[in-house]
């Protein structure tokens, strides 16, 4: 999306624009119909840019566009006084121009009426269908939203201020229920940036991705805590007899059978059993005892 931040900028960037929208096709196609839609809205052009616009095509093509760039400036700052102050007025002034590139590809003199009015619409258009993409509500939920609105402004007049929900029910002719998940549907949303500055922190520049907590990570607390457990599990480990030790070692750490461990010490396949489940019983026992 195109940020432009003053006039000139802007009608180079636009300049730029068009090279790169009008492919071959379309440029053979201008150079038949573009005569006309000129000499059409020459009039409402200055004198010394009318007596331009002959020189080729193309240059006639940016300079109808740079031209019509206030026009996309005024239905911008016309829009903009309805909507919340958070969206930007360069985003909506270059989905404007956009528009303006649009209406000047398509606009025909025979069927449209003047250029300005084509454009108006064209561009009004391509700022209604980018405000609807940015809306994280569907038409059908801001169509509601905007009832319920009117009935709440309507009630309050009417009762002084204080309304109730019976009343509310009865004029929105909806059940608590179905009115409660309509409230639920319609409830304002406000998006953050987790990297902005969290005004309502004590701390200064302190970001909401410092202070929310991610639930998959393990709390630095938890992670101390389990270091120590191990630590005094080892120690206790070390403090086991051997037989048992090597028991542990063997089968936990070298992936050996029963069986195996058992031809190691000469005794029974029971035997290795018994001495590793008394052994693992012990600490958990320890275990127990210490987080007690």
């Amino acid at each position: 999306m195109l940020v432009i931040n003053d006039l000139s900028r802007l009608q180079k960037s636009v300049a730029g624009l068009v090279s790169n929208l009008l492919s071959h096709a379309a440029h053979s196609e201008r150079m038949q119909t573009t005569a006309a839609p000129i000499a059409e809205i020459s009039s409402n052009m200055p004198t010394a840019l009318a007596s331009n616009v002959d020189a080729t095509s193309e240059e006639a093509f940016q300079q109808l566009l740079e031209s019509h760039l206030p026009l996309v400036r005024s239905i911008v700052e016309k829009m903009r006084r309805k909507l919340p102050s958070k969206i930007e007025a360069d985003e909506l002034y270059s989905v404007g121009v956009t528009g303006l590139v649009a209406a000047a590809r398509n606009y025909r003199p025979s069927r449209e009426s003047s250029f300005a009015s084509y454009a108006t619409t064209r561009i009004r258009g391509a700022i209604l269908d980018e405000l609807r993409r940015m809306d994280w509500m569907s038409r059908a939920t801001r169509s509601k939203a905007k009832r319920l609105g009117s009935v709440i402004s309507k009630l309050e007049q009417e009762q002084g201020g204080t309304i109730t929900q019976d009343s509310l029910c009865a004029e929105m002719n909806m059940t608590e229920d179905e009115l409660a998940d309509l409230m639920e549907e319609v409830r304002p949303v406000r998006f953050v940036s987790l990297d902005g500055v969290d005004e309502l922190s004590e701390v200064e520049d302190q970001s909401l991705h410092e202070i929310i907590p991610d639930d998959s990570c393990i709390a630095p607390l938890d992670v101390l805590e389990r270091k120590e457990v191990l630590s005094l599990l080892a120690q206790r480990m070390e403090q086991l007899p051997a037989i048992p030790k090597k028991v542990l070692a063997m089968y936990y750490y070298e992936n050996m059978r029963l069986s195996e461990i058992a031809a190691c010490f000469g005794l029974t396949e029971s035997r290795i059993c018994q001495i590793h489940t008394q052994t693992v019983g012990q600490l958990r026992n320890y275990l127990a005892n210490l987080l007690a």
